[in-house]
């Protein structure tokens, strides 16, 4: 993508960003899943107030409250989320990921973190434990190379019945892994969990920290 577009522009920059904050923590915990199929996807996302940006929602109308609609947000993490997922390539750009993403956003009286409630199909049949160790067992290049922002562990998967929570579980590996928890079968779709992400260090400033590196370690900033 770096290459097309200094190819394209003419010019030895490139513009990276960072994905929304609440499909970066959906689309971490969707990924190691990825080796039995991913067919359908129901999501809803409990967010974060410091995800509206600073001052935020007023106070009167997030305290003691919940507000089910965040402008753009569900479209964001629909497309985003098959984006990622999906493939790239120099001659032919992205293909998103062939999979059905349905998502519903709220903003929820927390500081910091967003809550994803998750339901799948997959293609494959697997056992729980399968889904658990693809979790645990989850590394990219970050990991590879050792870089600074790079958790060592991108995936936690916790298993007591109350947790991932964002008092308890935000700050896991400095803030930059994603907690999975609660996975049991789902009467509807296969399986369904709850996966939780900083959205302001994994979701934001981390991730923009960590792309930075990545770029860095592949000589894209000489």
């Amino acid at each position: 993508a770096v290459t097309c577009q200094r190819e394209a522009r003419g010019w030895p920059g490139a513009i990276v960003t960072n994905p929304n904050c609440s499909a970066i923590g959906l689309t971490m915990a969707l990924a190691p899943l990825a080796r039995f199929g991913l067919r359908r996807v129901l999501v809803t996302t409990l967010q974060a107030a410091s995800g509206a940006g600073y001052p935020g929602v007023p106070t009167l109308d997030l305290l003691d409250n919940v507000i089910p609609y965040i402008e753009g947000e569900e479209a964001k993490i629909e497309s985003e989320t098959r984006k990622i997922l999906g493939g790239w390539s120099e001659q032919d750009g992205f293909a998103e990921a062939p999979l059905r993403l349905s998502a519903q956003t709220t903003r929820v009286p927390v500081r910091e973190s967003h809550l994803a409630c998750v339901s799948v199909e997959l293609e494959a049949r697997a056992k729980p434990e399968e889904l658990i160790a693809a979790w645990r067992e989850f590394s990219g290049e970050p990991q590879t190379l050792g870089l600074p922002s790079a958790p060592a562990l991108p995936i936690i998967y916790r298993e007591e019945p109350d947790r991932p929570q964002p008092a308890r579980d935000r700050v896991a590996q400095g803030g930059m892994a994603v907690t999975v928890g609660r996975l049991r079968q789902c009467p509807v779709l296969d399986y369904k969990f709850v996966c939780l992400s900083h959205n302001t260090l994994r979701g934001a400033a981390g991730a923009t920290l960590l792309n930075a590196e990545l770029a860095c370690s592949q000589g894209r900033l000489d």
